[in-house]
């Protein structure tokens, strides 16, 4: 009697892609991150109350957070390729909840620095939006533009949609409420972190979503890459020496600075000097969130069908008209122009993203993720210039007038630069 040998059963195929289930919970992490990068704007005007720090001081913790926020990203793709996405997010949930429970309890502005500043901006950095970029290039050969777009829309969730709620809790039971319920979400996110997230689809014997058998390994080259910092300084060094690169940070520095480094720390403050209430501003800020989520989706969209560098230029050219406006605009009640701007504006406000990162990939290949790191640093450089620029106008004019006609005159010139980015002949 001849015994059959058993046939290699095949794999089990589910209807969702497992990317699709790390692309969740890699968006549920940069959700948490984005609550933490907008709460310094309802923190400046209760410290102010209580401790009596200047304006100033206070922006200066702001745009320390900024700047290492986007130091961080860059070095932080290469330590996911080198430790792996899992490791460096689940300790970046950790530091972000260990600086605001120490911002919760401090006395003195370095304490300010140190907390919010260091801790939570090196955090809020390693899940920003080069993770996004890392996810998208491991997890997906095909939707990349929507995946990046969603990624991003995540980070916008989390930045406005829960300002009405934290602002609500600060004005209720004072900035330090807010702050631990911050703590909170982080410690919440943390375990699904370190159980759903895996590095590479072959952690799991999968291929990348939407990926042809002969692509796979070329895919894999850059697992477990030693010397992390010398990679991310090497990759720095490699693209500093293309026109693109150059191009690339300035138009991302400038946007940095007419959204992060202006909305965030300097939106709600100054709609108070017109009378405004904190939780109508707040709100305000919210619609801008939800926006930016159709925005986002939509450019990712856009991205995959049109030319990056005309997608940006019109960006950066409307988001300007919208800044030049809104000292018009701004007033004691939230009335149809305000709505109005908060929707245009939302709808520009992190729609840079997905045709940035597209640019990345189609100059610099296998090592976008890590050159959008570094862009991205550029990103957060002008927001923390913009940040502190905001205080001392505040300080030195009583108004934050001057501040909102600078940044949207230096939308134009991002609208113009983003136009010369070519693909070089050099490029890897």
């Amino acid at each position: 009697m001849i015994k059959e040998s058993p046939s290699k059963r095949p794999p089990v195929r589910t209807r969702v892609h497992r990317a699709w289930l790390v692309a969740a919970v890699a968006g549920l992490a940069i959700v948490v991150a984005g609550a933490f990068t907008t709460m310094a704007g309802l923190l400046a005007g209760p410290m102010h109350r209580e401790f009596g720090w200047s304006r100033a001081t206070i922006g200066f913790g702001a745009s320390v957070n900024m700047v290492l926020y986007g130091l961080t990203a860059p070095f932080a793709a290469a330590l996911m390729d080198r430790f792996g996405m899992r490791r460096v997010v689940g300790g970046a949930l950790a530091a972000v909840a260990a600086g605001a429970l120490f911002t919760s309890v401090m006395t003195e502005p370095w304490q300010y620095v140190v907390g919010w500043g260091f801790l939570v901006g090196t955090g809020c950095g390693s899940m920003a939006m080069a993770f996004a970029a890392t996810v998208t290039d491991r997890w997906f050969a095909r939707r990349r533009g929507l995946v990046t777009g969603a990624l991003t829309a995540a980070g916008v969730f989390g930045q406005f949609v829960f300002l009405p709620l934290l602002s609500w809790m600060v004005e209720r039971y004072a900035w330090r409420a807010a702050t631990v319920t911050l703590v909170v979400a982080a410690l919440a996110a943390l375990p699904l972190v370190l159980l759903v997230l895996r590095d590479r689809p072959t952690d799991v014997g999968l291929r990348p979503y939407g990926a042809l058998e002969n692509e796979d390994a070329s895919r894999e080259r850059y697992a477990a890459v030693p010397g992390t910092a010398r990679r991310t300084v090497h990759v720095l060094a490699r693209s500093a020496r293309t026109g693109p690169f150059w191009l690339l940070a300035a138009t991302f520095a400038i946007c940095g600075a007419s959204t992060n480094g202006v909305m965030w720390p300097h939106f709600t403050p100054a709609a108070h000097d017109h009378g405004m209430p904190a939780t109508a501003a707040s709100s305000l800020l919210a619609t801008i969130g939800v926006f930016n989520i159709a925005g986002t989706l939509a450019s990712g969209w856009l991205t995959d069908r049109f030319a990056p560098r005309r997608l940006l230029a019109a960006y950066y050219a409307l988001r300007g008209l919208t800044l030049l406006a809104l000292p018009l605009l701004l007033t004691a009640h939230v009335g149809a122009p305000l709505v109005a701007f908060a929707v245009l504006f939302g709808l520009l406000d992190v729609a840079t993203v997905p045709p940035t990162m597209a640019l990345c990939r189609e100059v610099y290949g296998a090592d976008s993720a890590i050159v959008f790191g570094w862009v991205a640093a550029a990103h957060q450089l002008g927001a923390g210039l913009a940040a502190f620029a905001g205080g001392v106008a505040r300080d030195a004019f009583g108004s934050y007038d001057p501040l909102w006609v600078g940044v949207g005159a230096l939308c134009g010139t991002g609208a113009l630069l983003a136009l010369t980015v070519v693909r070089p002949r050099t490029a890897a």
